[in-house]
């Protein structure tokens, strides 16, 4: 058994939260989210933005908060082989009300099919609150070009 190991990142100002399914070992390794150089989620979301794209963990934070958004995943805990997303097993959801009841969060959106499988069966029946799909960043979502992320994830700029 696995245990997330990175806290939520979110303010008294973000609205808007983007949960990933778990970390991937090099997130885990590098203890922030979106570790893996090629998973294309800083890309994406500084591209929305209109922003370089962040190199550090602390330009990272610096772009989910100045623009009003809130990070995590959806597992806390769970069994799994490496990275993959389709060797997980034996699920405990995060707690979202961390972020629920510190943060004026207006939309949920999770970043790819694994995500929302365990959101919606986990976590929608604690806060009755729908998430909506967005196309997963990891580069073992081959079908989609950074272009067609940008494209679908642009919804997430308020």
């Amino acid at each position: 058994m696995i245990v997330h190991p990175i806290p939520p990142l979110f303010d008294e100002n973000s609205k808007t939260l983007i949960l990933g399914s778990f970390p991937s070992v090099k997130s885990r390794e590098s203890a922030f989210f979106y570790g893996h150089k090629q998973n294309r989620f800083w890309q994406v979301v500084a591209n929305i933005f209109g922003e370089k794209i962040p190199q550090t963990i602390e330009e990272k934070k610096q772009l989910i908060l100045a623009n009003n958004l809130a990070l995590w995943d959806v597992i806390g805990k769970c069994e799994i082989e490496g990275s993959a997303d389709s060797t997980i097993k034996n699920v405990t959801a995060n707690d979202l009300t961390i972020i629920l009841n510190n943060a004026p969060i207006e939309r949920i959106f999770v970043n790819g099919k694994t995500a929302l499988k365990y959101y919606d069966k986990y976590i929608k029946p604690l806060i009755n609150r729908s998430a909506i799909l967005l196309p997963s960043t990891s580069p073992a979502n081959a079908v989609y070009s950074i272009d067609n992320l940008i494209k679908e994830w642009k919804i997430i700029k308020n």
